[in-house]
């Protein structure tokens, strides 16, 4: 049961000579510092089993001799697995709690080349932020740059912060406080020694240029826009932050155009992005990346869509999976905490939420993380047309209830839409929320009307209701979902009739996939028995529900 090759969490060395000490260290400590694994002692680097040392065979001395020399101890597993000769496999935990190293005073970490191979480096100081970040043990945002002063603050940005609270409906009191406490309030300023040392995040947002460029040169920021192969606009710049969204913003809003769709007696103009939704996956790529690493937000609008993509992966606890589920928690609080009072942010600290709701109320296709890496975060919102009649749905029951609907219930008709005739299990698997949940759910819209359920049990599937379906095509497909059995052909018949004022013979055709003359006897049957009535007769006869049988 020995691994074939090696990955990021499995390493292979080679014990025939006795493997040194030192390299056994490294290589713990390397797996503590990443991502923990196991270390295999006793197998070559193309996985050829040669078995482990006599010295390293007793698995209770490896352990505390591993301990003894790792600051802080690693707590490792070692035990002999039996193969064509015997390996010794050391399983090593991840740190939690800081940086590991070795007594010798070595850090490491490991790492994949470019070729995918896994290998281990040196841990430099410089990557020591972007660890401790990651772990939750560090706000690079809130460290004081002592090299700086309060007259690194470019007074045009001081003003634009006032202005944007007043835009963004952000923390009407700071507006009272006078500069040095509307600073100290934002953790732009860091007070040492009786003096006041810009922050990282004060830095960050009402720098000027040349202090961002001195003090943060990682921080830069590029727009693109693509029309098929051609760079239409390719601009690369450093800015404060708080001008640089300013300017993101109107970059894309004016490539950001709006499409008409009338809802009821009223017409809507619907951008092909949302706002608010552009608006918070700004600030998210801002205020979650990386700042202790080289690197640049890209943000790029081509014809497939748009894409934001920032340095630094996700953090501790948080993956592709659970973006929906996981405790709030950025790289940079101090940062998102100042966004959020100035209002540019989310204040719940839930901007994901805001990215998702901004395609689910239109029924568009969900926002896609999936190009995201170990080291980048990468947003794609799809370029696509809102669905009307979702849309719709959304919103007269949002009107009926007098609130927005929840993100959850909004995932729930989002699945229905595209996957008709789920399960609760089902629905909670796509959408990575508890049956439980889902079930609440399913209840409360199959009461309210905007769902409908069919069978019992664990089986029972739902649809969206007729609700959604305001053409005749679209009320068709609505009634064939609901499982077409040659003995429910009348029953299909009258649903459909209930839910449209006339019916033809073609309209049954199209619904049950059988013949115009087949059609025809089953319509003439409803008719004796008083189900349905003609309006007109011919071969282009209309019938309409009447409720008798």
């Amino acid at each position: 049961m020995l691994p074939k090759k090696e990955t990021l969490t499995i390493e292979f060395k080679s014990d025939q000579k006795k493997l040194s000490d030192s390299e056994i260290f490294e290589a713990v400590v390397a797996f503590a510092n990443t991502e923990g694994g196991e270390l295999y002692l006793g197998i070559e680097d193309n996985g050829e089993v040669t078995g482990v040392h006599k010295a390293h065979e007793n698995t209770a001395t490896v352990c505390a001799f591993i301990a003894n020399n790792t600051i802080p101890p690693v707590s490792v597993r070692a035990e002999i697995v039996d193969d064509i000769l015997p390996v010794l496999k050391i399983s090593v935990p991840k740190t939690y709690s800081g940086i590991t190293a070795t007594v010798a005073g070595k850090t490491l970490h490991r790492q994949l080349k470019a070729d995918g191979e896994p290998e281990n480096v040196p841990m430099y100081p410089t990557a020591f932020a972007t660890r401790l970040s990651d772990l939750r043990l560090l706000d690079y945002s809130a460290m004081p740059v002592l090299q700086s002063g309060i007259e690194d603050f470019d007074p045009i940005e001081v003003q634009r912060l006032r202005q944007l609270v007043t835009s963004y409906n952000g923390e009407k009191n700071l507006l009272d406080l006078t500069d040095e406490d509307l600073f100290k309030a934002l953790g732009l300023v860091r007070e040492q020694n009786n003096t006041l040392y810009p922050t990282i995040t004060g830095i960050l947002l009402i720098g000027k240029v040349e202090a961002i460029k001195r003090h943060i040169p990682t921080h830069a920021t590029v727009f693109q826009v693509l029309e098929g192969t051609e760079v239409r606009n390719n601009d690369d710049y450093v800015l404060p932050l708080l001008q640089t969204i300013e300017r993101l913003n109107n970059s894309l809003e004016a490539r950001n155009p709006e499409q008409e769709i009338e809802m009821g007696l009223f017409r809507y103009a619907i951008p092909e992005f949302d706002k608010r939704a552009i608006r918070e996956a700004l600030v998210n790529a801002f205020s979650h990346r990386d700042y202790s690493k080289m690197g640049r937000v890209r943000v790029t609008i081509n014809d497939e869509g748009l894409t934001i993509a920032n340095p630094g992966g996700f953090i501790e606890g948080v993956s592709i999976n659970n973006l929906l589920t996981a405790e709030p928690h950025g790289r940079n609080p101090q940062l998102a905490d100042a966004l959020k009072r100035i209002g540019l942010a989310e204040r719940t600290g839930r901007g994901i939420d805001r990215i998702y709701e901004g395609s689910l109320i239109f029924g568009r296709p969900l926002p896609d993380y999936s190009a995201s890496t170990s080291v980048t975060v990468s947003l794609f919102i799809q370029r696509s047309k809102p669905d009307r009649q979702i849309a719709q749905l959304v919103a007269n029951e949002q009107n009926r209830l007098g609130r927005p609907l929840s993100l959850n219930t909004l995932l729930v008709l989002n699945t229905l839409k595209d996957i008709p005739k789920s399960t609760v299990s089902q629905i909670a698997e796509a959408i990575n929320i508890s049956d439980t949940a889902v079930k609440g759910i399913l209840d409360t819209s199959v009461e309210a009307g905007i769902v409908d359920g069919f069978g019992n049990g664990k089986n029972r599937t739902y649809i969206l209701s007729p609700k959604v379906y305001r053409t005749q095509a679209g009320r068709i497909g609505y009634v064939r979902q609901a499982d077409i059995d040659e003995t429910r052909y009348p029953e299909l018949i009258i649903n459909l009739a209930k839910n449209t004022d006339f019916l033809s013979r073609a309209d049954v055709v199209q619904l049950l996939h059988v013949s115009p003359s087949k059609a025809y006897t089953l319509l003439k049957k409803l008719v004796s028995q008083g189900v349905l009535e003609p309006v007109n007769k011919g071969h282009y006869a209309k019938y309409r529900y009447v409720g008798k049988r």
